[in-house]
């Protein structure tokens, strides 16, 4: 079940594996998935491996096993097919309303359930919403997160700490997804993610 304002970033699976055809093959390009929906191993991953791709999967550990999501043995299955099984946290939930408890459930808690399920340690993690500010950047970093990862928008730089990520919508042309952001939409995008770590 989609939560509210989802819609807009589930594509067809035709659309899906258009985008896949237009970008995978660029070295500029790396490919992720949030909330660890069936569609991802039932789709995503037989797209990936025709291609020879591989994908990180942010995986919401409060859903292990539920019969929308993925299971234990799936994120064995990514994990044998040299995909990257990270965090997404326990809830879906606004990690800036949360409390230091709240946080440790979401960054500490996850984390251990997916480390527990695939046999590896989890390294990286995406932030539900994109909403994170100092505080939350702050507890991410003591947790030991090697990349983290936002849905910022833009161009991100693969040995920074803090990965901005682009959605894929489903207004998105394939022809546009490609193209680089103009200097001032870029520079939009920067002075976002500046507001959003000093907060």
């Amino acid at each position: 079940m989609l939560e509210p304002g989802e819609a807009h970033v589930w594509l067809s699976e035709q659309r899906f594996l258009a985008v896949l055809d237009a970008v995978g093959r660029r070295d500029d390009v790396r490919l992720s998935f949030d909330d660890s929906f069936r569609s991802d191993v039932d789709v995503a991953l037989p797209a990936l491996l025709d291609r020879g791709l591989t994908a990180t999967f942010f995986v919401l550990a409060g859903r292990l096993d539920h019969p929308e999501h993925l299971g234990a043995s799936d994120l064995q299955k990514l994990n044998d097919s040299g995909m990257t099984v990270a965090s997404h946290g326990l809830h879906h939930r606004n990690w800036r309303n949360l409390d230091e408890g709240g946080l440790a459930e979401e960054l500490d808690q996850a984390r251990n359930l997916l480390t527990e399920a695939t046999g590896k340690r989890v390294t990286q993690a995406s932030v539900p919403f994109g909403a994170y500010d100092r505080r939350v950047l702050s507890r991410l970093r003591a947790a030991g997160y090697d990349h983290v990862y936002t849905s910022d928008g833009g161009q991100a730089n693969a040995r920074q700490w803090l990965q901005p990520r682009t959605s894929i919508t489903v207004t998105d042309s394939v022809s546009a997804i490609a193209k680089q952001p103009a200097s001032g939409e870029a520079m939009r995008i920067h002075l976002k993610r500046f507001v959003k770590r000093w907060r």
